[in-house]
C-alpha cells in the first residue's frame, strides 16, 4: 500500500486504543525517518520513536573492533531497546535517547514520550529481525510495517547521505558498499514477514 493508505489503516486501527505501538522496519536508505514523520504529522496524537538512540558509543565499538560496522544488528543496545519498547505499555510517559547525525553520538534523554500520546512510531532497522535479542520484538508491535526499496535506490540514496556530509564521491561509495548495504541485505534478509508492505507513492 503507499503512505497515504498507510495512514489510514493507523488511523482505524488505533481508534479507542489507549495506545498503538507500529513498527516502521526497512533497509538503511529505505526512507523510514521521512515516512514516520509525515505519518505524524497526519496522525492524531502521534509521535516518531527512533531506534537510532541506541547506538553504541563509538568508544565501546572501538574497544570491541567494531567502529568499521557501525549500525549492525550488534552495534545497537538491542536489549535496551527492547526494554524500552515494553515500557511503551507500562509507561504512559517517558524518555529515550535519541542519535545525533552530525556528532555521531548518542543524547541521553533526548525524546520523550508523553501522556497524551496515542500512536508511537517506532521506526528502525531491525525491527522485524527473526534473531535474539532483536526477535523479542515480535510481540510488542500492534502493527508491522515494510518499506520495500530496490537496491539500486538504496545506494544511491546511501551515497548522497554520506556526501552531504563532506565525503567524496569515492569515500561515500565505499561507506556505502562496505557497511550500509551489508548492513540493508542482513536487514531484507532477516526480518520476519510485515503485516503490511509500503511502496513508494
Amino acid at each position: 500500500m503507499t503512505r497515504s493508505e498507510l495512514a489510514q489503516v493507523i488511523a482505524e486501527k488505533s481508534r479507542d486504543k489507549a495506545r498503538f505501538v507500529v513498527a516502521i522496519a526497512g533497509a538503511p536508505g529505505s526512507g523510514k525517518s521521512t515516512l514516520a514523520t509525515e505519518l505524524a504529522a497526519e496522525l492524531e496524537q502521534a509521535t516518531v520513536l527512533p531506534m537510532d538512540g541506541f547506538h553504541r558509543d563509538n568508544e565501546e565499538l572501538i574497544a570491541l573492533g567494531r567502529l568499521h560496522r557501525k549500525g549492525a544488528p550488534d552495534t545497537f543496545d538491542a536489549d535496551g531497546f527492547v526494554g524500552l519498547v515494553r515500557r511503551l505499555r507500562q509507561s504512559k510517559s517517558l524518555t529515550y535517547p535519541t542519535f545525533d547525525r552530525a556528532l555521531d553520538k548518542t543524547v541521553p534523554n533526548g525524546g520523550s514520550l508523553q501522556r497524551e500520546t496515542r500512536i508511537v512510531l517506532v521506526e528502525g532497522n531491525y525491527l522485524l529481525l527473526d534473531i535474539p535479542p532483536w526477535a523479542a520484538l515480535a510481540d510488542l508491535f500492534d502493527l508491522t510495517v515494510w518499506l520495500d526499496e530496490d537496491r539500486e535506490t538504496l545506494k544511491t540514496r546511501l551515497v548522497q547521505r554520506w556526501r552531504y556530509q563532506g565525503f567524496s564521491e569515492a569515500e561515500a561509495l565505499a561507506q556505502a558498499l562496505g557497511n550500509d548495504m551489508l548492513n540493508a541485505e542482513f536487514a531484507i534478509e532477516h526480518s520476519r514477514l510485515p503485516g503490511v508492505v509500503v511502496v513508494s507513492d
